[in-house]
């Protein structure tokens, strides 16, 4: 392990014993940890024998803390963040700190492990070759439905992270902005004594949630399966024959305007369609 690193440490999503070794080697051996919830991490931290201070860095102190890290950092001194689970940075704090140390000069260093998106997204059974993450929708409906109809068309796996008190109004506006057929996964309570995937239809999931609260708790993930490539590909190029267009454009216009009309649908030069129009009504007349 170098001194003077900021390193970027993933923590279970839900079952201690997720945790990698060389996490509780780093967790060990820093002068300073940066947690987003110092009460949550002491959990893990007990649970572990680490014993390295504790710091909060949270949405609403990371600005202000940003100073004290990097003075930390280019006085010789180690530093790990953590979140309350998973990988920082993901939907969680962080970004700015690791955005201010990397302008410094100094070195980050990731210590992977898990993930709530790929954990998801391994056992969900949709498309994983190409996904997109778009975290937590809006609160709002509103904000909500812009932010889903600004995915319509897209053939990529969604994947969103949703609190529990909004996953049924979630499931019902996506099911108003997709289609009810449209398949989904809900990740619910991961690698926890409650884990639960239901793989449904956006119709039939929202009438599952809604008939179980149960099913309505716990920390969960959304996946949507994208629209089908074949609805959602543009239309490939017709090659339109001259003399047939001409044809048909003659039935209706004079020669001039046809031929210019045909010019623009076909990329062709104006003059030889032109010429093809004098041609067809030769042979009409």
């Amino acid at each position: 392990m170098s001194a003077a690193s900021l390193y970027i440490v993933a923590t279970p999503i839900g079952n201690l014993q997720d945790i990698s070794l060389r996490a509780i080697e780093v967790l060990r051996q820093v002068d300073l940890i940066a947690a987003e919830d110092t009460r949550h991490s002491a959990k893990l931290l007990k649970h572990y024998g680490i014993t390295s201070p504790l710091m909060a860095l949270h949405e609403h102190n990371e600005q202000a803390r940003i100073e004290h890290c990097l003075q930390n950092l280019k006085e010789g001194r180690s530093l790990a963040l953590i979140t309350d689970a998973g990988t920082p940075l993901i939907s969680d704090p962080g970004f700015q700190l690791v955005r201010a140390a990397r302008q410094a000069g100094l070195t980050v260093s990731p210590v992977p492990g898990p993930s709530a998106i790929t954990a998801a997204l391994s056992c969900a059974g949709l498309p994983s070759d190409s996904f997109i993450f778009a975290g937590f929708l809006p609160a709002k409906q509103a904000g909500r439905l812009k932010k889903l109809e600004s995915f319509s068309g897209e053939i990529r796996t969604m994947i969103f992270y949703e609190a529990p008190h909004r996953i049924v109004d979630t499931l019902h506006d996506m099911q108003t902005v997709f289609s009810p057929q449209r398949r989904a996964v809900l990740a619910r309570e991961m690698t926890k004594a409650h884990e639960t995937f239901l793989a449904d239809t956006l119709e039939n999931l929202l009438e599952r949630l809604s008939q179980d609260a149960n099913q309505q708790r716990g920390e969960m993930v959304l996946l949507l399966e994208g629209d089908s490539e074949e609805k959602s590909a543009p239309l490939k190029e017709v090659t339109v024959q001259p003399d047939w267009l001409m044809k048909i454009l003659l039935e209706e216009l004079p020669l001039k305007q046809a031929s210019a009309l045909a010019a623009k649908i076909s990329g062709l030069k104006k003059n030889s369609l032109y010429q093809i129009g004098l041609q067809l009504k030769e042979s009409n007349d």
